[in-house]
C-alpha cells in the first residue's frame, strides 16, 4: 500500500506550477491482471512460471553451494562449470521474470513469497562430492522436464515468446544434465 512520505512546504518559485497543493495521493488500486485468453487460462499459465522461476531461484542457490564446497580429484573442472551454471540460473531467473512482467503480472516480493509459489527441489544432505553432484543432476533433469511441459501451454495461451524461451531453458537443462551425469561416470 502506497505510504506518502512527509510533507514539506516548498518556496513557490516564478512560472512553475506547485506539484502538490497539499493534496496526498490515496492508495493506487493494484493492476488487475489479464483474464482468460481464447485459448486457455493464463493466470494459471503465469503461475506455472512462477513456480518455475521460483525452481530457478532454488538451483541457482544449490549450484552455487555445492560451488563452495564440493571436493574431489576433478575440483577445478566442477568448480568452474558450477560457477557458469549458477551465473547461468540467476539469468535464466531474470529472464523469466521479465516475461512474467511484461504480461502485466508481479513477481513475489521476497524469497518466502518466490520460495511459497514452487513446489522446492531434491536437497543436497550430504557433502560427498558425487552425491551432491547426483542431487544437481536429478534437479536440472527436474527443470528439463518443467520447462518441456510449460513449453505447450504457452503456446496454448499465445505467449510465444515464452515458448520459444521454454524450448531453450529446456536445452540447456538438459545439457548442463549431460555434463553432470558424463562427470559422476568418471568418479
Amino acid at each position: 500500500m502506497y505510504t506518502p512520505g512527509p510533507q514539506t512546504q516548498q518556496p513557490p518559485q516564478m512560472g512553475v506550477e506547485p506539484l502538490n497543493s497539499g493534496v496526498t495521493p490515496g492508495p493506487q488500486a493494484k493492476p488487475k491482471a489479464p483474464g482468460k485468453s481464447k485459448n486457455g487460462d493464463v493466470g494459471a499459465f503465469i503461475q506455472q512460471c512462477i513456480s518455475l522461476s521460483s525452481y530457478l531461484k532454488e538451483l541457482e542457490t544449490q549450484s552455487h553451494l555445492i560451488h563452495l564446497n564440493y571436493e574431489g580429484p576433478n575440483f577445478l573442472g566442477v568448480h568452474g562449470f558450477l560457477k557458469d551454471q549458477y551465473e547461468a540460473h540467476l539469468e535464466q531467473f531474470d529472464t523469466l521474470g521479465e516475461f512474467i512482467r511484461s504480461m502485466d503480472y508481479l513477481m513475489p516480493m521476497c524469497a518466502k513469497g518466490l520460495a511459497d509459489a514452487g513446489p522446492g527441489i531434491q536437497h543436497v544432505t550430504s557433502y560427498k562430492g558425487t552425491e551432491m553432484l547426483a542431487t544437481y543432476y536429478k534437479n536440472l533433469e527436474e527443470l528439463g522436464m518443467k520447462s518441456k511441459k510449460l513449453e505447450p501451454i504457452a503456446a496454448k495461451v499465445g505467449a510465444i515468446d515464452i515458448q520459444n524461451y521454454m524450448a531453450e531453458l529446456c536445452g540447456q537443462a538438459f545439457k548442463a544434465a549431460w555434463f553432470v551425469k558424463a562427470t559422476l561416470r568418471n568418479s
